[in-house]
């Protein structure tokens, strides 16, 4: 009998080990799985923050605060959209000093439209209130609305193309 008993009580010491392994098991791939949605939440709220911002930069431009403002559509471009910015800065520049350009712009809304890995595109509205300096014309309102694909470059969102959409 105490062979018997030495047999069950290994037979439930593994039973209860396999349990344990399986429970842990299951533990660390919840804790996995919520880390991982965390990590894509955290890229959405990131690539609508870095769109909205980039908008912003695009439209709020003032002869007084160019180069600044120029940099500041650099900054929050990669790719094909920031050396097209970077090629027709010193125009941009010319125009906006030359006219005494100032334009206030206001971020409407932004929506994710997609997220796979480093890569998302969002759809941005804003608005645009442009004047100038010393000239007798009334402001003009202006609507723009953006398709924007986004890159995550060195833990960074990074717009690297902005389409305008009708």
């Amino acid at each position: 009998m105490a062979g018997l008993d030495v047999r069950l009580a290994r037979i439930l010491i593994a039973a209860l080990g396999g349990v344990l392994a399986a429970l842990v098991g299951a533990g660390v791939w919840i804790a996995v799985q919520a880390r991982d949605e965390q990590g894509r939440e955290g890229d959405k709220e990131a690539a609508l923050l870095a769109a909205g911002a980039h908008a912003r930069n695009l439209i709020s431009l003032d002869y007084r605060t160019v180069e600044a403002d120029l940099q500041r559509i650099l900054d929050t471009s990669t790719g094909a959209a920031r050396a097209e910015y970077a090629a027709t800065a010193d125009k941009l520049k010319s125009t906006t000093v030359g006219s005494k350009v100032v334009q206030q712009g206001v971020l409407r809304a932004a929506g994710l439209v997609s997220l796979t890995g480093a890569k998302a595109k969002v759809l941005v509205v804003a608005d645009v209130e442009i004047r100038w300096d010393g000239s007798a014309n009334a402001p003009q309102a202006r609507y723009h609305r953006w398709s924007m694909d986004l890159d995550k470059v060195g833990g960074a969102w990074l717009v690297s193309k902005a389409v305008q959409v009708l």
